[in-house]
């Protein structure tokens, strides 16, 4: 009888579970967590770039954290991002360089960047971007005199940078400079037509007086002596010829441990040499260096990683469609003095958007 009841007692108490821990909450885009990957991300795009330009973070569309165990998470980034006016090879820190305005002729920079934190230390793992000038249409609609940006290979820029390089050589007692890319150009026809041109030059084993004589022996310096620099110039046509240019070397660079400096920008001869140096066959027919050419890893998307089950990006589907539905609801009148909390992606603007 004793052991019924004490049966009966145990039945009665009550029966507590484990409850298991809640996920960690969601990274917002702004968070300082996210802009430290982010961070990570694009010194990594820009560190990787084989041709143009520096690139600065405007926004922080998506991040997305998935842990692998104890210490170790895959992180997978969406990012906006915008040229600035220091070529890959230039020396300045990303902090120091100016993003270009609107007005410009910006060229916007979209990344997919995956990422791996294990014990704290942050690595990439894949990145995937392509980038693009801003429409015509957009820059001269809120400037209509701006110049746009031109062909990388139009008849007048490479005349320009041919002329440009030629004048500084013909002046200089220092080393004969060969061109390695031609970054942007911009024609403006009225009321002056005028031409202004950037490109990436290196310096050779030649003075630029012995490369009178033989300009064909003179050779690039090697990884260890490279000097690489940058040079912008603008060519007036009419209603008077006029050339005005001005090149800056950087001196010599140490290399990154895993990227080969002298590597960087991708030059190959073409039939379109000139006495200046060599003109980029990559950027045919383009007013801009893609960063496609040097990132396009697909497994850096979310959607074609294979951390990725279908459960997943089901689930991500609906909170996508939640978040709107949230946004939509935020519309909705508020009592005075009550703000909506702000969705936690796309994060802030930082410059402008495209």
């Amino acid at each position: 009888m004793k052991a019924l009841v004490a049966l009966v007692l145990l039945v009665q108490l009550p029966i507590h579970k484990a409850v298991p821990a809640a996920p960690p909450a969601p990274l917002g885009c702004d968070d300082p967590e996210s802009e430290a990957v982010a961070e990570v991300a694009v010194s990594y795009i820009n560190g990787h770039s084989h041709h143009g330009y520096k690139f600065a973070l405007n926004r922080i569309e998506n991040i997305l954290v998935l842990p692998q165990g104890p210490n170790n998470d895959i992180i997978f980034l969406e990012l906006d991002l915008l040229e600035t006016t220091c070529h890959i090879l230039s020396p300045l820190p990303l902090g120091n360089c100016t993003v270009r305005s609107f007005t410009a002729h910006a060229v916007e920079g979209d990344c997919d960047v995956k990422l791996q934190k294990l014990d704290g230390k942050l690595s990439v793992l894949a990145s995937k971007c392509h980038s693009h000038a801003d429409s015509s249409e957009d820059v001269l609609q809120l400037c209509p005199d701006c110049p746009l940006l031109a062909s990388l290979n139009n008849t007048d820029v490479l005349t320009a940078v041919t002329a440009a390089l030629n004048d500084h050589n013909s002046k200089t007692a220092d080393a004969y400079l060969r061109l390695l890319e031609i970054g942007r150009a911009n024609i403006q026809y009225n009321p002056v037509h005028l031409v202004y041109v950037e490109f990436a030059v290196a310096a050779t084993n030649c003075s630029a007086e012995a490369a009178k004589d033989n300009v064909e022996a003179c050779q690039l310096l090697p990884d260890d002596q490279s000097n690489f620099g940058f040079c912008t110039a603008t060519m007036v046509i009419r209603p008077s010829q006029d050339l005005k240019v001005n090149c800056q070397l950087y001196g010599h660079q140490v290399p990154a441990p895993d990227v080969l400096f002298f590597s960087r920008v991708v030059w190959v001869r073409s039939s379109q040499d000139t006495s200046a140096g060599l003109v980029p066959s990559v950027a045919q027919g383009f007013t801009n260096h893609n960063l496609r050419l040097s990132h396009n890893n697909p497994v850096a998307s979310e959607s074609s990683s294979s951390e990725f089950p279908s459960s997943v990006l089901s689930a991500k589907s609906v909170a996508k469609r939640a978040v709107a539905k949230v946004a939509q609801h935020d519309k909705v009148p508020r009592p005075v003095g009550s703000v909506p909390p702000p969705p936690p992606c796309p994060g802030r603007i930082r410059h402008f958007k495209i």
